[in-house]
C-alpha cells in the first residue's frame, strides 16, 4: 500500500481526527464524507485497531510497509512499545522540519527534504525518514534561505515543541531529544496500533 496523497481533510472526516493537528478539516464537518456520513456505527475491536493505526498513518504521511518496518523497529527498543514508535516516528527528518516551523505541514516538509534543501550537521540530507538523534542540527541551505515556502512558514511561529528548538538569528534547528509520549498525539491510543500488529 503506498503513502496517500489525497486531500487530508477526507481523511480525517472519516476518521474523526484532525492528521494535521490542527483541527481544521473538522471545524466545517465534523462527520464523515458521504451521503450517510452523519450516522457512525459502532466499530468492532478490530475497527477501532484499524481505525487508531490510520489516525497515525496518514498524520505522519507513511505508506504501510514504511510505518509497519518503524514498528517492528520499535518491538526491539527497551520500554513500551507503542511509545518507542510514536518517539521514532517523531524523530524523521522530516516532522522535525514540520515541528521546526520550517513548513506548514508535514507533506510540505517532506517535500523540501526529497528536494534536498536541508542539512544535518553541515552534511546534505534528502531522505524524508532519515532519524535524527538527540542533538543533531539541521540547517537550511544557502541557496535554499530565500525559498517563499519557508519564509511563509517561519512568519508563523518558531519551534512549537519542546524536543526541538531554533536559533532564529542564525536560521538553526536542533533537535533536542526524544518527545514525552504527554507532547505527541494525545488523542491517539497507541496500545491499540501495537494490538492491530499483534493480533
Amino acid at each position: 500500500m503506498s503513502r496517500y496523497t489525497g486531500p487530508s481533510w477526507k481523511i480525517s472526516r472519516r476518521l474523526g481526527y484532525s492528521i494535521s493537528e490542527t483541527g481544521k478539516e473538522l471545524k466545517k464537518r465534523p462527520y464523515p464524507p458521504g451521503q450517510h456520513g452523519q450516522r457512525r456505527s459502532k466499530l468492532s475491536d478490530y475497527g477501532s485497531q484499524l481505525q487508531e493505526k490510520q489516525k497515525v498513518r496518514f498524520t505522519y504521511g507513511l505508506s504501510e510497509k514504511q510505518f509497519r518496518k518503524t514498528f517492528n523497529e520499535a518491538h526491539k527498543m527497551k520500554g513500551k512499545q507503542g511509545e518507542n514508535f510514536l518517539r521514532l516516528l517523531e524523530a524523521r527528518l522530516d516532522n522535525v522540519v514540520y515541528r521546526l516551523g520550517l513548513a506548514k505541514t508535514r507533506a510540505q516538509a517532506r517535500q523540501l527534504v526529497n528536494h534536498g534543501h536541508f542539512l544535518v550537521d553541515g552534511k546534505k540530507v534528502d531522505i524524508p525518514s532519515y532519524r535524527l538523534q538527540p542533538g543533531q542540527k539541521i540547517t537550511l541551505r544557502e541557496n535554499s534561505k530565500s525559498l517563499k515556502v519557508v519564509s511563509e512558514a517561519l512568519e508563523g511561529q518558531y519551534a512549537t515543541a519542546e524536543f526541538v528548538s531554533f536559533d532564529k538569528d542564525n536560521a538553526v534547528g536542533t533537535f533536542v531529544r526524544y518527545p514525552e509520549r504527554n507532547e505527541i498525539l494525545q488523542e491517539v491510543n497507541e496500545q491499540l496500533i501495537v494490538e492491530f500488529y499483534n493480533r
